[in-house]
């Protein structure tokens, strides 16, 4: 029954969400604060994202440090660039979404297959991004910025594609009946990134549909 069969859209959080839609055509994947801003920015300038398991002081996931990258960027990710892993391993296409590129991912997503499941990878409870190691990740938080990025792309793809799962019609409702900036920006992941100086960061993540950008994963680089 957790699979939302019947359904074309469909909705489930985090790596056990990916299991659960396993049989979806496509997947997509939703981190929005920060690991697939960060990816739209790099493939909107023509680069590809490796993504690359977390371990602190390694590398970076801030998105104003790569708005001018480009080639290949290894990006680490506490949870999006796991999510494409695991998403990987279901055999589904798997793209990353975020409030930036949402029109485009699902605009390429109808063109790939029937079934399309979005996957919000949520945070991490007791997380703490400047110190954790691995096996220091807590349970998976639900989060508002990737429930309106889901949303986000559903509402796209309700216009181009199937219809969609009570999950899935839930955060449309959310998206389209939110003010999704101010929700960003002063939810405890946003003004958990403020309080630490990276206020740029969440600029660039709640900017809507301003980019055509739709990375894909192909044999574990997302371009």
């Amino acid at each position: 029954m957790f699979s939302q069969e019947g359904y074309q859209l469909k909705l489930e959080w985090g790596p056990d969400g990916v299991d659960a839609l396993r049989g979806c055509d496509v997947l997509i994947v939703v981190d929005v604060l920060s690991f697939t801003t960060s990816v739209d920015l790099v493939v909107g300038n023509g680069g590809q994202v490796r993504p690359s398991r977390w371990k602190s002081g390694k590398g970076t996931l801030r998105p104003a440090s790569l708005v001018d990258a480009t080639g290949l960027v290894e990006l680490p990710s506490p949870n999006g660039s796991h999510l494409c892993a695991v998403a990987a391993e279901t055999g589904a296409h798997v793209l990353a979404a975020c409030l930036r590129n949402a029109d485009a991912v699902a605009k390429r997503a109808a063109e790939l297959g029937e079934t399309i499941g979005v996957i919000p990878g949520g945070e991490q409870w007791g997380l703490n991004m400047h110190k954790a190691g691995p096996g220091d990740f807590g349970a998976l938080r639900p989060c508002v910025e990737d429930y309106l990025g889901a949303g986000a792309v559903l509402y796209a793809l309700s216009g181009l594609s199937g219809n969609a799962s009570p999950e899935a019609q839930l955060a449309v409702t959310a998206f389209r009946n939110t003010d999704v900036e101010t929700a960003v920006r002063t939810c405890g992941s946003g003004q958990e990134l403020v309080e630490h100086g990276h206020g740029a960061d969440v600029d660039l993540a709640v900017r809507i549909g301003v980019s055509d950008a739709a990375p894909i994963l192909i044999d574990g680089v997302l371009r």
